[in-house]
């Protein structure tokens, strides 16, 4: 069984439009309020490098990826590897971030999924780690 098949997920509804659910996918300060604290980089457009810089657990990080879709109010794709594994193998570390956005009028329904976890247990921390930036992104949309 190769590592792809190790797919994280998460999900939430978002009470709220789905202009507003991209807006914060997108935009850096708002980000940065739900998301740890990173500091996110990229012109988002598809090709484009992104880039997350902060600190975990006490120590800085720089982490690494590329816009591989874009497709505004609908879908944000992209490749991730963290700074720490920049010198292994590319496709054995890069990990793709797939987010779907799904909107009913009244809430967004979104849907987030990251392959290639080494293991079933690498697969659930990273699940417990979405699952939280999804509940801070909810609870910061929801109380705007």
């Amino acid at each position: 069984m190769t590592t792809k098949n190790f797919i994280a997920k998460a999900e939430t509804d978002i009470e709220a439009p789905v202009e507003k659910i991209w807006d914060a996918l997108v935009n850096p300060a708002t980000i940065k309020q739900y998301m740890f604290g990173t500091t996110v980089t990229s012109d988002w457009k598809q090709g484009s490098p992104i880039t997350w810089e902060g600190e975990w657990e006490g120590k800085p990080y720089k982490d690494y990826g590329k816009i591989l879709v874009i497709d505004p109010h609908h879908r944000l794709k992209y490749t991730h590897i963290s700074g720490s594994d920049q010198t292994s193998d590319e496709n054995e570390k890069t990990h793709t971030v797939n987010i779907i956005l799904t909107n009913d009028g009244h809430q967004t329904h979104v849907t987030l999924e990251q392959d290639n976890n080494k293991n079933d247990a690498a697969r659930s921390e990273s699940e417990k780690n979405w699952n939280m930036m999804l509940k801070g992104m909810k609870s910061l949309l929801e109380k705007k």
